[in-house]
């Protein structure tokens, strides 16, 4: 969606990806500093907003006595995205760099919410079917007539695999609260995150040896990383992207595997040239689509 803040300036409009789900009660994105007009949007908020608690990230927060005072923000959308089409595809691939991974935030959510809606309309309805047997013979048919006549919710995404690169460690705050919350909320291992640091050396070289045994010795102590502050673990130095695209061929044959990449434009020719490459030597059918900052 497009966003103007008539305090920085009346006539400017900015796009922004949409990190909010659909079915959340709220409006979502994330807006990182890079330029005159995101600098002083944030110098605006920060004016009206409680200074951060030291120590913290820095991410600013309106609490009731300040909301009133906040500056006013006009919007234009939503707009469509290559992403919006992801229910079509078995499994999904979502790649993002850097700031790129916003686009991704918004389906993770939404995916998670439509499997725990999906669960829970399963229990309702199994709660409603009334026990049959010796004991209770009789069947209460209205009750059995409005079980089945409702509409079953089928959901073809069945997992889906998120790959966030990035050179700062600082980044990872973006979307602390996100990840954290679908690691705990995604009991049947549905989704799958990865977060990468390029900025350290890979894993394995005695370079990084040390920082990588203290992740370890963390994650298997409290369930957090050292890294990232989430319980997502991060790797070092960058993917490789052809063994990862080998992985996700051989654990879903058949399958019909959604890419979306969103990002520097170097990295999709290599993906758009695996997923070609894949195409032609496996059962399963990748599909890639991309988009750009």
């Amino acid at each position: 969606m497009f966003v103007q803040c008539p305090a920085v300036s009346p006539f400017e409009w900015h796009p922004f990806s949409i990190t909010s789900a659909p079915g959340d009660d709220y409006l979502s994105i994330h807006v990182r500093q890079l330029g005159d007009w995101t600098r002083e949007l944030k110098r605006v908020f920060a004016a009206a907003c409680e200074p951060p608690v030291g120590g913290k990230s820095g991410l600013l927060r309106a609490d009731e006595t300040t909301k009133k005072a906040l500056p006013k923000l006009l919007i234009d959308g939503p707009y469509g995205s290559p992403a919006q089409d992801y229910s079509k595809y078995d499994v999904l691939l979502l790649v993002g760099l850097g700031i790129g991974a916003t686009p991704f935030i918004s389906i993770l959510k939404d995916l998670l919410n439509n499997i725990i809606r999906m669960e829970e309309e399963e229990d309702a309805s199994t709660d409603l079917y009334p026990p049959v047997g010796p004991n209770k013979p009789h069947i209460d048919l209205s009750t059995l007539m409005t079980v089945t006549s409702r509409p079953k919710r089928v959901l073809r995404t069945t997992n889906a695999y998120f790959y966030w690169v990035t050179r700062e460690q600082g980044s990872f705050d973006w979307f602390k609260g996100v990840m954290n919350e679908i690691a705990e909320l995604d009991q049947r291992n549905i989704i799958e995150m990865h977060n990468y640091l390029t900025s350290v050396y890979e894993e394995g070289d005695a370079r990084s040896a040390l920082i990588t045994m203290l992740q370890a010795l963390n994650h298997a102590k409290n369930g957090v990383d050292i890294v990232s502050g989430t319980k997502v673990r991060t790797h070092f130095a960058r993917p490789n992207w052809k063994k990862v695209l080998s992985k996700i061929a051989s654990k879903h044959p058949f399958a019909k595997i959604g890419v979306f990449y969103c990002g520097a434009p170097v990295l999709a020719q290599e993906l758009n040239k695996l997923c070609h490459e894949f195409n032609g030597k496996s059962t399963t059918k990748f599909e890639f689509h991309k988009e750009h900052f």
